[in-house]
């Protein structure tokens, strides 16, 4: 049957319109990004425990920026570090900068000086992405590992698994993990076209002019819990706009995370909550 033009841009809209905002009661609002940054790492425990208790592992996916590296050193010292049984706790990275893990802008890289160095946790149980290879083998490699542990803590049930816990950060420009707004693989996300539902792809940050490697949509929306970190004014507008229904996935990729059945929360401290309505502080 023959569609118009028009018709294919109308289906169009009609998807973007579908890809509604995040809901704020979903929100919990601290006083400082240090009380953000203690908070999740109670997060952090709290789900490690959990995950632990009934199935015998934790799968986590950990974020770049200085929020959550200071979650991280938290989790490296006592009280948490005691907290959490490591011999069972198996670490991803959402993102990765195609740079050796030795660069200073290495997320594994800083992750472990933050907090692998102080942890007992198992070589083989660290999951990196090996950013210092070319684009698409490092993205193929890290998607095959990924599929593997998932499929591996599922064995018999006749489903594949879930991460525990993905931790995200919110860029000025709407951007999550590396899906970056105008990136082919936001487009295709948008537009709910996912050749063969890839979890790992890599992508070219124009405005980095940068090639990096990224969980799609698809692995965050399977997880357990979702949380985003959000701190700092200069990200109080971008979170308004990204919580302000109607949703505007055409701009903001942020918007794209929605879990099937898992729990999404946003844990933002004054500064970047300041625009905001309504908005309900929780002190430290």
């Amino acid at each position: 049957m023959f569609r118009s033009r028009h018709t294919d841009d109308m289906q169009l809209t009609r998807r973007r319109e579908r890809v509604h905002a995040m809901r704020t009661d979903a929100l919990e609002v601290k006083n400082s990004a240090e009380a953000v940054a203690a908070e999740a790492a109670d997060r952090f425990v709290a789900a490690a425990s959990a995950a632990i208790e009934a199935r015998g592992r934790f799968g986590v996916a950990l974020a770049g920026g200085s929020t959550p590296l200071a979650c991280y050193a938290l989790l490296a010292r006592a009280p948490r570090r005691n907290a959490v049984d490591w011999s069972r706790v198996h670490l991803f990275w959402g993102d990765e900068r195609c740079v050796p893990p030795d660069d200073p802008e290495s997320n594994y890289g800083s992750a472990a000086r933050a907090l692998l160095d102080h942890l007992p946790v198992p070589p083989a149980a660290i999951h990196r992405i090996r950013g210092e290879i070319a684009p698409d083998r490092a993205a193929a490699e890290y998607e095959a590992t990924l599929l593997s542990w998932l499929d591996e803590g599922e064995a018999g049930g006749g489903s594949r698994g879930a991460l525990d816990l993905v931790l995200l950060g919110l860029g000025s420009d709407g951007h999550t993990a590396s899906i970056f707004p105008g990136t082919d693989i936001f487009r295709r996300e948008l537009d709910g076209v996912n050749p063969r539902r890839r979890w790992v792809v890599p992508v070219f940050a124009q405005s980095q002019n940068r090639w990096r490697v990224t969980f799609t949509t698809v692995p965050i929306n399977q997880a357990r819990e979702v949380l985003f970190l959000v701190t700092g004014p200069a990200k109080a507008a971008t979170l308004r706009e990204v919580l302000a229904p109607p949703g505007n996935a055409i701009r903001f990729p942020a918007q794209l995370i929605r879990p099937v059945q898992g729990r999404l929360r946003w844990l933002v401290d004054e500064a970047a909550a300041a625009e905001i309505p309504r908005h309900r502080s929780v002190p430290a």
